[in-house]
């Protein structure tokens, strides 16, 4: 009973690594919508829009998957920047730059979420493994198309 509560813990652990890092993901990608300039602005102004709307599905669903295993999802916003392994970006309105950090950020989230993938594995954790493979599964695909976008 202690392993499977000390194992659970560590999946709660990494859960809320995944939040925080999805928070500031989300605000990365608000201001590429919010900032974008150029002759790509229709395109990536929309593209970015709906990469925050599922991004924003997604931090739900992590919160609510760290409750539904018994742990406390952090919750403000000084949480999230002191847990957070990606770094908020501030006045990039260049496409170039705001793809290339969407890839950066995308490959980082794709490393952590097969991290806790396995975790969840090692517990049979099926409802996890379950959402960490279509999380890996979106962002790889989007990150194949991004990086075809960037040349």
């Amino acid at each position: 009973m202690y392993r499977k509560n000390f194992i659970t813990m560590n999946t709660t652990a990494l859960l809320n690594q995944l939040l925080s890092d999805y928070q500031i993901h989300y605000q990365n990608l608000r201001g590429f919508h919010w900032n974008i300039k150029g002759p790509k602005f229709f395109e990536l102004h929309a593209k970015f829009e709906e990469l925050y709307n599922d991004a924003q599905l997604k931090i739900d669903e992590i919160a609510e998957r760290i409750l539904t295993l018994k742990g406390r999802p952090l919750h403000s916003f000084s949480d999230y920047t002191e847990h957070a392994n990606l770094k908020e970006v501030k006045n990039v309105s260049e496409a170039q730059q705001c793809m290339q950090c969407i890839v950066e950020n995308m490959s980082y989230l794709v490393t952590l979420q097969n991290q806790i993938l396995e975790q969840a594995a090692s517990v049979d954790d099926k409802g996890t493994e379950d959402m960490m493979t279509q999380y890996i599964a979106f962002h790889e695909k989007t990150l194949w198309m991004f990086n075809a976008w960037l040349g």
